[in-house]
This record gives structure tokens, C-alpha cells and sequence, in this order.
């Protein structure tokens, strides 16, 4: 089954804690979704495999680490996804951006597909998919199942807030794909709105509601 990581950091709490007011303006709402999403991906690429190179430094010669390859690949789940792309770009700005659009049917709950665009070798690289909010699961996993179907194997998934359902629904659909949450919540409500949650994550880092 997918590794799932729940993080425990105390910054990403009092982030989280504020994002979740409902007073919260959009700007501060907008810079704090970024600030998280650095935060989790400091820890989603604590595995990143790293090769010795010799360097040298004003002094002398020596022996130096970078990330091996350095293939990396931000993929958001359009809105909400956009702004947790820009922070991680801080991190990794080196990293190439794809694109993938889905909205939710308010009446099935269900994802529906509108956008997808990838770098070109996006098969030979390494996948972050970001999404704010990991509610029923259906556009992760539907995103995933989508970058799949492109011959793209090595995928992680990183989200600031996620409920149970959700989990449990994306990790059952792709074991091979580990979830990077920022807080666990409590459950769905009968909309399919995570509670205690934080309010649509788009409508709040784009000021349209």
C-alpha cells in the first residue's frame, strides 16, 4: 500500500492553523498555501537520490553532492494546485511544470477532465502531483490514473489538507503512489467537504467566493 505521511512540523500547524480562519484575506491565504507546500516538499524529497561530483570551492577541491538526474516534474491539479506549484518552484526551481484540469460533478462527486499538458519526457522524470485538498479522492486518483496512461511510473502526491476517505480511496487505487499530507482531518461531510477543512482552497487563494 502507499506510504502515507502525515506531517508534524509546528510551522506547518500554525500555517495550517491560520489558513483555516475563516478571515483569513486572500493574500495571506495565498502565501501561506505556498509556504506549506515548501515545507512538505522538503520532506516528499528527502528521498531524492543523490550523486558524488567533485567541485571546487575558493580554497580547494573537494567532494560535492547533488540530486542524481535532476529529472523533476511539478504537476497541479488546476485551480488550486497553481500556487502550490509557484512554492515549490522556490525549492526546485529547476523543476519542469505540467498542467491537469479537472472539476468535480456536484452531483456525482465524480472528476471530469478538461486540460493535460506534460513536458515531452515527462515519463523519464519524477512526478510531484499537487492539489490543496485530498477530499473524496476522485481527481487525484484520476490524475494519477491519467499520468499512468502516458507510461509516467514514478509518482508522489502531496496535499496541505486530506480526509480519511480520501486516503484510503487514492492509496487503494495506486499502492505505488506515497501521499504527502499536511493535515490529516477528521471526515467528509455530506457535500464531500473535508471538516474541519479550510473552505474551497481555490475560491479562497483566488478571491472568487
Amino acid at each position: 500500500m502507499s506510504k502515507v505521511i502525515v506531517m508534524d512540523h509546528p510551522l506547518i500547524k500554525h500555517k495550517i492553523g491560520i489558513m483555516r480562519r475563516k478571515h483569513t484575506s486572500t493574500k495571506e491565504f495565498r502565501d501561506l498555501v505556498s509556504e506549506v507546500a515548501m515545507l512538505i516538499c522538503y520532506e516528499a524529497t528527502r528521498e531524492l537520490p543523490l550523486t558524488d561530483i567533485e567541485i571546487e570551492t575558493p580554497l580547494v577541491k573537494t567532494i560535492a553532492q547533488e540530486i542524481e538526474g535532476k529529472k523533476l516534474c511539478i504537476v497541479p491539479i488546476l485551480r488550486a494546485g497553481l500556487h502550490m506549484a509557484d512554492g515549490i518552484l522556490n525549492l526546485i526551481p529547476n523543476a519542469k511544470v505540467g498542467h491537469i484540469g479537472l472539476y468535480r460533478n456536484e452531483e456525482t462527486l465524480e472528476p471530469v477532465e478538461y486540460f493535460c499538458k506534460l513536458p515531452v519526457d515527462a515519463s523519464e522524470r519524477e512526478i510531484f502531483v499537487v492539489d490543496p485538498m485530498l477530499a473524496t479522492g476522485g481527481s487525484a486518483s484520476a490524475a494519477i490514473t491519467l499520468l499512468k496512461e502516458k507510461g509516467i511510473s514514478k509518482i508522489h502526491f502531496l496535499c496541505l489538507i486530506a480526509a480519511p476517505e480520501g486516503v484510503k480511496r487514492l492509496s487503494e487505487a495506486h499502492p505505488d503512489v506515497d501521499i504527502f499530507i499536511g493535515s490529516l482531518d477528521e471526515r467528509l461531510n455530506e457535500h464531500g467537504y473535508i471538516l474541519p477543512g479550510l473552505g474551497d482552497a481555490g475560491d479562497r487563494i483566488y478571491g472568487t467566493k
